[in-house]
């Protein structure tokens, strides 16, 4: 059994490290499904940036993971018979909770509040990853299309 949940183990932290990725918001990292797509670019100039925190919504995967790994531990090192499996049932209640929490701090970054004056006068707010620089009164482009919105110089 001890290889087999290792097993187990191995492919459900995989999982965990493949599904944790999801499409970027930056303003300079393009899916391959945005490349070569057209997008109208409206100019504008930056009037106020904080910071934020970009927060996915759990996959599921942390508790997953960390289920199996509580259930695997407690239950094939605590008693035999019904104290094994009642101690499996605790450590994966316990392991799925310290997994979600896990996946939760992870998955999170820092992101931008970016408020751009179209120069039409519409006044827009995007959210994206502060992976540049910006200040009010900065001229910038802002991006529209494929179901996205990004702010660049």
């Amino acid at each position: 059994m001890r290889g087999a949940g290792c097993a187990l183990v191995t492919s459900l932290v995989a999982s965990l490290a493949l599904c944790a990725c999801e499409a970027p918001t930056s303003g300079s990292t393009f899916t391959p499904a945005q490349a070569q797509q057209v997008m109208v670019v409206e100019l504008g100039a930056i009037e106020s940036v904080r910071s934020v925190t970009i927060q996915p919504g759990p996959s599921g995967i942390g508790a997953i993971a960390g289920g199996a790994l509580g259930g695997i531990a407690a239950g094939s090192n605590i008693g035999r018979g019904t104290g094994s499996v009642a101690a499996g049932i605790g450590g994966a209640v316990l392991g799925g909770a310290a997994g979600n929490a896990v996946e939760q701090r992870v998955t999170q970054r820092t992101g931008l509040e970016i408020v751009v004056r179209l120069d039409s006068g519409q006044l827009i707010s995007v959210v994206q990853d502060a992976d540049q620089q910006f200040v009010p009164g900065d001229r910038v482009r802002v991006l529209f299309g494929n179901n996205s919105v990004r702010v660049t110089r």
